[in-house]
């Protein structure tokens, strides 16, 4: 039998790929805690001038706020290392997609991610014993880099431990823990006032995930496109008895092609093919718009009006009824993947216009949040069906906008609206140029490229390997 096949007498989504889902999900909070760190550690709160001894005028803070800003006093001609700091998280958050994804292509998913996730949580400790910026700015790199290739290889994952049909599912609810992470991040700022000790117990619950990651076995998936059949046997096998419905006979159809092959030169045809091309450049710009505009909201929460810790619950809040909103519009004939994306693309820039429109003031503070908090929910949606609709297309894009959302709020500083301004000329433009991608909703998929000529309405199938070269008799889907 094929792999599907396989999966059909294994249970697609029995109750031990629910628990492995489960573990995988519980890391998406841990990581959240990782990307929202900087939100709470970088809060800078209202200073005044000390007493003068006649050369310089120390720096004196107001409240109770204990932040890196604080404790190195990166303010005025320094204030820009906040910003930066953010910065290195997203920038090897770039990285991670990159590397990661194809050496888990060629050494394992389970190895990879272990490895990335042991690693985070060490660069983690360091971030919170670093005694000086430069080591703590170094720290939040390794972090991200961390982070952005066990984000990727987690997210697969949870698609290869399941059958086909549960992928949507599975997805969408690794997508739905991040925002909840957001929001016991901002719970759990609110109890912990302390940089350094806020740092340490968020960093802590990596240790949590990472022993019952321990315990996940190698994707199937993977197993069997390298051609380690027998192992993917077995673990079908031990699957299908958690599940309780043995399959001591499970047998898969053997397929051709190199053992173990690695990383195959396919990744070049994203920019070389000419059906692939024009779908490479519009979806890398909207990963981009759309990292942009979800990290720049979220991390401009702390300079909104009221708590920054409300403020960070609520951004994480308002992307819960995002997602199941998302994959009902999807599946629905008049809309479809590539409508539903330009849609809340286009109506996330518009809640981000109107803002700019709203006069200053602090009687008008509340309407700016509301409408932040919308656009956030609209991007959230946009976001989700990123992942759906760049699956369908060909195999994975990196995140690239991300870098620079730690800076869009504090384009504050020009204009109070210059924020907003970014956020609704991206989402625009993203949204008009989605129109030019196919749609994929209730479409056969092509196995090859050939396939793919032939029929531009037609997509590449979604491979179990991140970068695949096509294969005519692997059978895997």
């Amino acid at each position: 039998m094929d792999l599907e096949e396989a999966f059909q007498v294994v249970g697609e989504f029995g109750a031990y790929q629910k628990r492995a889902v489960c573990i995988l999900a519980l890391t998406q909070l841990y990581m959240a805690c990782q990307s929202m760190l900087m939100v709470l550690v970088g809060a800078a709160p209202e200073r005044r001038t000390g007493p003068s001894d006649g050369l310089q005028s120390p720096v004196a803070f107001s409240g109770d706020i204990d932040s890196i800003v604080t404790e190195w006093v990166l303010v005025k001609q320094q204030a820009y290392k906040v910003s930066l700091a953010g910065s290195l998280f997203f920038a090897g958050l770039l990285l991670g997609n990159i590397i990661f994804g194809p050496l888990s292509d060629r050494i394992g998913r389970r190895p990879v991610y272990l490895a990335g996730l042991f690693f985070e949580v060490l660069f983690g400790y360091v971030t919170v014993a670093a005694p000086s910026y430069e080591l703590f700015a170094a720290s939040r790199l390794l972090v991200g880099l961390m982070n952005g290739g066990i984000g990727l290889v987690s997210f697969v994952l949870t698609q290869e431990y399941v059958g086909k049909s549960y992928w949507a599912m599975t997805g969408t609810l690794t997508s739905m823990t991040f925002a909840v992470g957001i929001v016991l991040f901002g719970a759990l700022g609110y109890a912990i006032r302390p940089w350094r000790t806020l740092a340490m117990v968020a960093n802590s619950s990596g240790v949590l995930c990472f022993l019952l990651s321990a315990t996940l076995p190698e994707s199937p998936r993977w197993l069997y496109c390298q051609n380690h059949t027998d192992q993917a046997e077995q673990v079908l096998r031990y699957m299908a008895l958690r599940n309780g419905s043995p399959a001591p006979r499970l047998t898969l159809r053997r397929v051709g092609g190199t053992k173990g092959g690695g990383r195959s030169p396919g990744v070049l045809r994203l920019l070389t093919h000419p059906v692939l091309r024009l779908r490479t450049l519009v979806l890398m710009y909207v990963w981009y718009v759309c990292s942009l505009v979800y990290y720049g909201l979220t991390l401009g929460a702390s300079q909104m009006s009221g708590s920054r810790y409300v403020n960070m619950a609520m951004y994480g809040l308002v992307e819960l009824p995002a997602y199941p909103l998302c994959v009902y519009v999807i599946n629905q004939h008049w809309a479809g993947r590539r409508k539903s994306m330009s849609a809340f693309l286009c109506l996330g820039a518009s809640a981000c216009l109107v803002t700019v429109f709203i006069p200053e003031g602090a009687e008008w503070s509340a309407g700016v949040t509301w409408l932040a908090l919308l656009g956030k929910l609209m991007i959230s949606a946009a976001f989700n069906i990123a992942y759906v609709y760049t699956s369908e297309l060909y195999p994975t894009v990196v995140r690239l906008g991300g870098i620079l959302a730690p800076f869009v709020p504090a384009m504050r500083a020009l204009a109070t609206s210059m924020p907003f301004v970014v956020f609704c000329v991206s989402g625009f433009s993203a949204g008009c140029l989605v129109l030019l991608l196919p749609e994929t909703f209730d479409r056969p998929s092509a196995e090859t490229l050939e396939e793919l000529c032939a029929s531009q309405g037609r997509v590449l199938e979604n491979k179990p390997l991140l970068y695949e070269d096509d294969k005519r008799d692997s059978n895997v889907e």
